[in-house]
């Protein structure tokens, strides 16, 4: 029986020895690459922080501490010093979430694994802890430096110097890297503090000095190195930053030394005010695979051999992502105009490439969405036409600048969003479903929908064509749908997939939605129910050939991957009502709720997004009575299947 298996909370740290504690940092990593190799999930980040987590649960005292993760994705090492080592179905409905969430543990403190938010909510917890006579309880926030390209974080740095008067240690976790490399100014300045000689040199040095003196040479080495950080600061001028915040700072540490880990966050702890551990760590650590892994040293994986680490996908289908990045590419080709902007995604939002064949016309901003949108406001000022390549969940940062930046000035930007709607396994904060309800909201945007590899090819073009107002195309995670034709293209763009010979029930698939779209209309036309199936391509604004058959049908359904609140369907209504068409409409979607972890097809299911269960609803009501008897759009149409049952029944 390993060490692990006996950890059943963090207490149970305090009677191991550092030699023990070593042990059980080498059988956390031998766990996360057995099991996370077996149900995918995020290895790098955990395998890097290891140590550190260790480190910080023999010192502070959770929950009565809380913890504080930004981001979350390297919060396993956390669960599993806290009780939770069932990793069998990690990410999976009914398994462990991928990042920290309240229902699993006390020791979750926030769920949102959106970055550079930690700092915060930390300033906000101390205050109260503070004001509410709890001044012996401490708050820890564990942030990585791609985070501090998140101006939230100095937005909390800022106020977090104004009060002193409390117990707050912040951890930066330094490895050089968010998704991938942490870029920018803050990641040069960092860089510069791990690599510089002199710091090396000397702290090599100083170790090799103090140890000849036994162990008591030892604890004065780590007590220079963790409390007395000024004479090495005149090396590195690391602390300069921090200092002129006035925030304590201790370090650099090395991440992975135990010993001096505890030893400085114990120094931390004893100060009584805030403090930064500014900590040197390895993404990957002590796995090979993810260390030669370049592009993102297995920030996130699938399912993979745990000893190669190649990936056991047998997948070979084309991703969405694939689609956009190889037209982006073309586009740019013919257009010198067109700019990729990424806020530190660059490989997984499909601009890699563009900016492999066009080095000089991609911005990588960092975990910067705000700055990414108002700054490709002005890049459309300047007469380019900037393409901002964001995950669906992160765009929620940034409406403010979509809606007074971009939109009210009119300006010709592009938003391309991955991960649009049900993504999974990576739970609440990270499902893309926010994105139709809320952009619609812009005056004069253009929102398109593309349900295939085909679509998303033109209708990109058709948005980086508009130059007077925002664009934007979402797709969701995951392999292309497979090509569905159209039978017509209407005059304004809408594409007619499916004409029947009664005009019963108009369904509006909208993009990906339009497939299920065509298989709710075969289990309608089994029941002698005629539907006409539209993908209006655009839908935002709503076309005015949908108005027109809507007109003309008994009831129309829209189906949508987005919350049915203030969702596509909703506009329908309304510019169907303002038409002065009354014909019912029902908008199908996703609930206003926050979504668990679970697979896609689960959640479609529980939403009754399902053919069948979206042609049992329209049966029950075509047949039944719960619809008037609509007006024909002319008086000579022939009696329907609609009519002949209401009229049986």
């Amino acid at each position: 029986m390993g060490l692990l298996e006996e950890i059943g909370g963090p207490r149970d740290l305090d009677a191991l020895s550092t030699e023990q504690l070593e042990q059980l940092a080498q059988e956390i990593r031998d766990f996360l690459v057995e099991n996370v190799a077996r149900t995918g999930g995020h290895l790098g980040p955990n395998l890097g922080v290891v140590e550190l987590t260790i480190a910080l649960h023999r010192v502070f005292d959770s929950p009565n501490d809380p913890v504080i993760f930004d981001t979350g994705h390297q919060s396993y090492v956390h669960k599993l010093l806290t009780g939770r080592q069932d990793f069998s179905k990690l990410r999976d409905r009914d398994g462990l979430a991928g990042y920290p969430q309240r229902s699993e543990s006390v020791h979750d403190v926030v769920e949102s694994s959106h970055a550079s938010s930690s700092l915060s909510w930390a300033d906000g917890v101390s205050r109260a802890l503070t004001r509410t006579g709890r001044r012996d309880r401490h708050v820890v926030a564990v942030v990585g430096d791609g985070a501090l390209t998140g101006g939230m974080t100095w937005e909390a740095l800022n106020n977090i110097s104004d009060d002193n008067d409390r117990n707050l240690v912040i951890i930066v976790n330094d490895n050089g890297r968010s998704y991938a490399p942490t870029i920018g100014g803050m990641a040069r300045y960092l860089n510069r503090v791990r690599t510089t000689d002199s710091y090396r040199t000397l702290r090599e040095g100083s170790s090799s000095f103090f140890g000849k003196f036994g162990p008591a040479g030892r604890a004065v080495y780590r007590g220079v190195r963790g409390g007395t950080h000024g004479f090495l600061s005149r090396f590195t001028n690391n602390a300069a930053l921090y200092s002129n915040l006035d925030i304590k700072y201790l370090g650099p540490v090395d991440g992975h030394d135990l010993g001096t880990m505890i030893e400085t966050l114990q120094l931390a702890k004893d100060y009584g005010a805030p403090v930064i551990v500014h900590t040197i760590t390895e993404k990957g650590r002590g796995y090979a695979p993810a260390l030669m892994d370049e592009a993102d040293q297995f920030h996130a994986v699938g399912r993979i051999d745990p000893v190669s680490g190649e990936s056991l996908s047998t997948s070979a289908a084309l991703g969405w992502t694939d689609v956009f990045s190889d037209e982006l590419r073309a586009i740019g080709e013919e257009r010198a105009d067109i700019i990729g902007v990424t806020a530190a995604m660059l490989r997984p939002t499909g601009l890699l490439e563009f900016a492999q064949r066009f080095p000089d016309r991609v911005y990588d901003v960092g975990i910067a969405e705000q700055h990414a949108v108002a700054s490709a406001a002005g890049l459309a000022f300047g007469g380019l036409h900037p393409v901002v390549a964001i995950y669906a969940t992160f765009m929620n940062r940034a409406f403010d600048q979509v809606l007074m930046d971009v939109g009210l000035h009119k300006a010709g930007v592009t938003f391309v969003l991955d991960r649009a709607g049900v993504t999974g396994p990576d739970g609440p904060s990270h499902h893309g479903i926010w994105d139709l309800a809320m952009l619609q909201l812009v005056p004069h945007i253009r929102i398109a929908v593309p349900r295939d590899e085909v679509r998303l090819r033109e209708e990109l073009r058709e948005a980086v064509a508009v130059e007077d107002a925002p664009t934007v195309i979402r797709y969701p995670k995951g392999a292309v749908s497979p090509e569905l034709p159209a039978v017509e293209r209407l005059a304004d763009g809408v594409d007619v997939l499916r004409r029947a010979d009664t005009e019963d029930v108009l369904l509006v698939g909208i993009g990906p939605m339009a497939h299920l779209a065509m298989e709710v209309a075969d289990r309608l036309r089994a029941q002698g129910i005629g539907a006409t199936v539209v993908d209006p391509r655009w839908v935002v604004p709503v076309q005015p050939s949908i108005v027109e058959l809507a007109a003309s049908h008994r009831l129309v359904i829209t189906i949508e991957d987005g919350i049915r609140v203030g969702g596509v369907g909703t506009r329908v209504r309304q510019v169907l009502r303002e038409a002065g068409v009354d014909t019912a409409v029902d908008e199908l979607g996703l609930p206003d709720e926050f979504i668990a972890h679970a697979s896609r097809e689960q959640i479609l299911a529980d939403a009754g997004l399902t053919a069948g269960k979206i042609a049992q609803d329209v049966v029950a009501q075509v047949l039944g009575t719960r619809i008037p008897v609509a007006r024909p759009a002319t008086a000579e149409l022939p009696l329907s299947a609609w009519e002949r049952g209401r009229a049986e029944a």
